[in-house]
């Protein structure tokens, strides 16, 4: 069986007295990590419970008081400690409540792991911030590298941005990478292997999950909220403005604002800030987005001809860039530079490294960016493109 690398990490983290709180997107695989890290534990011989609260009666009974929670399992012993997995957290009427109160009292007896579909509850459902008591864990469909590890590929991956890729793999990561980069990487579509399968899989996850968080954030027109996305897609890498949203749609910008809140909290699509250090001549206020997953970016857009045909293969890229930056990266690390002039650079990686990136190396024009090097002579210039994007250090 296919393993997420989060895995280890979380497997690790068991001993942890914290609440170990994963997060992200429907259909990424949470359950599946759980009950895995569940099946371990029961051969070590190991005392563990998995509850999932898509079961009533579960919910009902710990939403009435967090002791039921003895009514599911055995009464902990003060020699043997327990770990309780909960998927699905953000059923509950007052989540944060039931980890607090359990957390606070049995801490030194039972590790509780456990899983919600989006951010949005954590703002929304959580009163308390649960701070000092867990840790968050973020689960995105896969990486490249997890991707080319379930194409059974595993010995590549550490060449992969190593610096030092043999050119016997090359050939063969670029054809994973157009595969990832036209379809996306969800577990699921990712061990298929129809293409008519591969976008039925697309349309169910755009439809049936999204229309999940769609509900659940109270979101009165569906419609719009995917004519959103539909927008979105084809404004990869562009910056995000919602007064033009607004003005598109005739919606105000509350509106908009909710709507595209809900999206960056489900983990459909991220956003990135502004670099600067001139605060009259460099743009600060607008982000840039991108989709989280390549293939629903596809699926919205419409589009899923071959990278080559495409009118808009460099935004693709680029957000596929974006996505390899994110999976390494904290959002917060990850920044774009735009001047007033119209001079930019697509991404800054810590205040450290930038990167420019062109689908072709031939686009690339260094004397450009002259006016970056110049302003800015410690941080050193990169340029990615679609041949050196598996070689280049990140």
């Amino acid at each position: 069986m296919h393993q997420r690398f989060l895995y280890k990490e979380l497997k690790e983290n068991l001993n942890k007295k914290h609440i170990a709180l994963i997060i992200g997107p429907r259909q990424v695989g949470k359950t599946t990590l759980m009950l895995q890290l569940y099946k371990w534990l029961k051969q070590q011989s190991k005392k563990t419970f998995f509850l999932s609260l898509e079961d009533k009666d579960i919910k009902n009974a710990f939403n009435e008081h967090p002791e039921q929670l003895f009514n599911f399992i055995p009464p902990n012993s003060e020699h043997e400690r327990t770990v309780v997995f909960i998927d699905e957290i953000q059923y509950l009427e007052d989540p944060s409540n039931f980890l607090k109160y359990i957390f606070d009292k049995y801490q030194s007896t039972i590790k509780l792991v456990v899983s919600g579909s989006s951010s949005f509850y954590i703002d929304k459902k959580f009163k308390d911030s649960l701070a000092g008591r867990k840790r968050v864990f973020k689960l995105l469909s896969l990486s490249f590298p997890e991707f080319v590890s379930f194409r059974n590929r595993g010995e590549m991956i550490a060449y992969i941005n190593s610096g030092s890729l043999p050119k016997i793999y090359k050939s063969e990561l670029d054809k994973l990478m157009h595969e990832y980069l036209l379809y996306g990487s969800y577990p699921e579509l990712v061990l298929e292997t129809s293409i008519k399968n591969k976008k039925d899989i697309l349309k169910e996850l755009a439809t049936s999950y999204i229309k999940k968080d769609i509900i659940d954030s109270n979101i009165k027109s569906p419609e719009l909220y995917y004519q959103i996305l539909q927008l979105l897609s084809n404004q990869t890498t562009s910056l995000f403005n919602t007064n033009s949203i607004s003005k598109t749609f005739k919606k105000s910008n509350q509106t908009i604002e909710l709507y595209t809140y809900t999206m960056f909290k489900s983990f459909q699509i991220s956003k990135i800030t502004p670099f600067y250090s001139n605060f009259n001549k460099e743009i600060r206020k607008m982000p840039k987005i991108y989709f989280t997953d390549l293939g629903l970016r596809n699926y919205f857009a419409q589009n899923f001809e071959p990278i080559a045909l495409r009118k808009d293969k460099g935004e693709l890229f680029e957000n596929f860039v974006y996505r390899r930056f994110s999976d390494k990266y904290e959002d917060l690390d990850i920044q774009f530079w735009l001047t007033q002039k119209k001079h930019e650079i697509d991404f800054i990686i810590k205040k450290q490294k930038a990167f420019e990136v062109k689908f072709s190396e031939k686009q690339f024009n260094k004397e450009k960016y002259q006016y970056f090097v110049k302003k800015y002579p410690n941080i050193k210039l990169n340029l990615i493109h679609f041949n050196n994007v598996n070689e280049i250090i990140l």
